[in-house]
């Protein structure tokens, strides 16, 4: 009888769509999952990786192929329980030994434990390590990480943020900060920008402070041209944008602008506004524009007023509120007009509680769709 990983991965096999397939026999299976570089030593890996420690059927033929060299799954065990007892969930561990296989083949005693010890001694709890780790298991085996923690500590000021940071960017750990990261938030700390906001971007933006000082500063002074105050909230907003496209595809970007009806000034006010919403492609920009213009007969002032629009959705979002707008207002449901500016941007819950919950009855009579609006 076929080992358990065999009947697990046939059964996953046949149970796929055959509508537009030939029937796969066993034998194919077999040459398709365990050729040359998974034999015999790998399916047995496979199926204790299952049964031992709950893998998926694919993560443990993918970890075990690469661990053919290995006679018995004793060091994996010995590793991948002192996982599980410093933290790691099942999906965790998964997702750590998916990216990096070899990790089972290391040193438990002369690298992964030192090194969960460095990142302990720093005040990190084992729940912690465990959210930072799957991302980038390599941490494991580099030893640039032990001033990368420290500088990201004394910048972030807690391990919480500093967890929220790796979470995004554990590459952060084997970069070299003190050539870009530190630099570009001293010149940032210079030109009067409070550390708060700064803390905010380098959390959900990271890649902006990688840039070369040359390129950071540069950015900088755009935006200065562009009128913004460097102790207004939205200057490093403008800072990310600017440094999210090339010069020539941030020109192409305002001639679309400027052949929609917009001013220079006008271009200047929307950026200032929601310097983000000049992130949003070419494309996007087209179709909103259009889609309100031809739908509620605006002119391109609402979107100088409004530019944060353009960063919504005309088909999960836009349209079916539209919709459901339409319904109420011809039932005359409403108290008062709803503003466009209001219903592009309340969040789902707002616009869920308000305008759908207590008119489901009506709303389902009239075939709107109410979910996720």
């Amino acid at each position: 009888m076929a080992p358990p990983i065999f009947r697990t991965l046939i059964s996953v096999s046949l149970n796929r769509s055959t509508r537009f397939q030939k029937p796969i026999s066993c034998y194919h299976i077999s040459i398709a999952f365990f050729s040359s570089s998974t034999t015999a030593p790998s399916i047995d890996f496979a199926d204790h990786f299952i049964k031992k420690h709950k893998f998926s059927p694919e993560v443990a033929l993918k970890v075990a192929s690469s661990l053919n060299h290995l006679k018995k799954p004793d060091k994996c065990d010995e590793i991948l329980s002192f996982l599980k007892e410093n933290g790691f969930s099942v999906s965790q561990i998964e997702h750590t030994v998916k990216r990096m296989p070899t990790l089972l083949c290391g040193s438990l005693d002369k690298t992964i434990k030192p090194k969960f010890k460095i990142f302990k001694d720093f005040g990190f709890s084992t729940h912690d390590i465990a959210d930072i780790l799957p991302a980038n298991p390599w941490v494991l085996t580099k030893s640039r990480h032990i001033p990368s923690i420290s500088i990201l500590k004394d910048v972030l000021g807690s391990n919480a943020a500093v967890v929220k940071v790796l979470k995004n960017a554990s590459w952060f750990l084997t970069t070299n900060l003190e050539n870009t990261v530190v630099p570009n938030i001293e010149f940032l700390v210079s030109c009067g920008v409070g550390l708060p906001q700064i803390v905010k971007y380098l959390i959900t933006f990271p890649r902006l402070f990688l840039r070369k000082l040359d390129n950071f500063k540069h950015l900088v002074k755009r935006a200065d041209e562009m009128g913004f105050d460097r102790k207004s909230n939205r200057f490093i907003s403008a800072v990310r944008t600017l440094g999210s496209m090339s010069e020539e595809t941030w020109e192409h970007k305002l001639k679309l602008f400027r052949k929609l009806g917009f001013s220079e000034d006008d271009i200047r006010a929307a950026f200032w506004r929601s310097p983000q919403a000049f992130a949003v492609s070419e494309r996007k920009i087209k179709e909103i524009t259009e889609f309100l213009v031809s739908k509620k007969g605006i002119d391109m002032s609402f979107f100088v007023r409004n530019p944060e629009v353009l960063i919504c959705s005309v088909e999960q979002k836009l349209k079916p509120r539209l919709m459901v707008v339409e319904v109420l207002e011809s039932k005359d449901l409403l108290r008062k007009e709803l503003r466009l500016h209001r219903l592009c941007l309340i969040s789902a819950k707002q616009f869920q509680e308000k305008y759908v919950l207590p008119y489901l009855k009506e709303l389902q009579e009239a075939s709107v769709v109410t979910v996720g609006l």
